[in-house]
């Protein structure tokens, strides 16, 4: 946690650096993929081969598409093993995994929005819309991975499986990469562009730091969660201070000389 310098109230920390950059490596990963693969898949369209032909020809094209899903791969066994890594050793909790609160805080906003319910859902440090967001996007790049390698390696692939795999790999490849674009603009861009809570753009994922008007309104339990610690931190850190004292002043004590003893008469 900081204070905000420019006069704007206390930020906390909600993505480290390493978070920040596996989200950059990810945008430009999958700007590259739809910039080189929307082309491959209309091909044959005017404007498809125009964009082809600009971007130095089919070839090249094949190489820098490539180049983005191996980018994405990578970083995908960079997140799998940071996830391992946090989870078996660090023991943090795995706030992204869904539960029964989620379908009941889906429940509860879709009442609220409907004026059913006088007050909105109390999320967590994630809401239920961003943990089916985080799935969708796990789940959607296992199938581009396995597909596009299947594309890449025809020929490995089919020495061991049916050859029927390949036609299949290639439409579930194309179908996939449309169904992530549309969620992208249709989804994310308004949860991370369009909202009123964020328009223009949410630059947390930027800056790593959430204001405390927006973590109390956006993850109110998470918010408590962390001033109860920091509570709990300053009283312990209190009472070990009075605890030091005591035993200085106990320390003190004993240590002071002892009184010389009075003279007779």
């Amino acid at each position: 946690m900081s204070d905000d310098k420019r006069g704007r109230g206390r930020t906390f920390v909600r993505f480290s650096l390493a978070q920040r950059i596996e989200h950059t490596v990810t945008t430009v990963g999958f700007i590259g993929l739809c910039v080189t693969g929307i082309p491959q898949k209309y091909n044959g369209a005017a404007w498809a081969d125009a964009a082809i032909q600009g971007m130095g020809g089919i070839e090249l094209v094949r190489v820098m598409h490539r180049a983005c899903g191996a980018t994405l791969v990578a970083q995908c066994f960079y997140h799998f093993g940071a996830l391992v890594y946090n989870l078996a050793v660090r023991r943090v909790r795995w706030t992204m995994w869904p539960g029964l609160q989620d379908l009941r805080d889906a429940g509860q906003m879709v009442l609220f929005f409907l004026g059913r319910r006088p007050t909105r859902a109390r999320f967590d440090r994630y809401d239920f819309r961003q943990k089916v967001e985080y799935l969708a996007l796990i789940w959607g790049t296992l199938v581009m991975v396995f597909s596009g390698l299947c594309m890449w390696f025809p020929v490995q692939v089919t020495s061991v499986l049916p050859g029927e795999l390949i036609p299949a790999a290639k439409a579930a490849h194309s179908g996939e990469g449309m169904l992530a674009l549309g969620s992208i603009l249709l989804w994310h861009m308004y949860s991370a562009h369009l909202s009123p809570d964020v328009f223009p753009m949410d630059m947390t994922i930027f800056t790593g730091k959430i204001s405390e008007e927006r973590i109390k309104h956006e993850h109110p339990i998470e918010y408590e969660r962390i001033i109860a610690a920091e509570e709990a931190a300053e009283r312990a850190r209190v009472e070990a201070a009075e605890r030091e004292r005591v035993a200085a002043a106990e320390r003190a004590r004993a240590e002071a000389p002892a009184p010389p003893a009075g003279k007779s008469a």
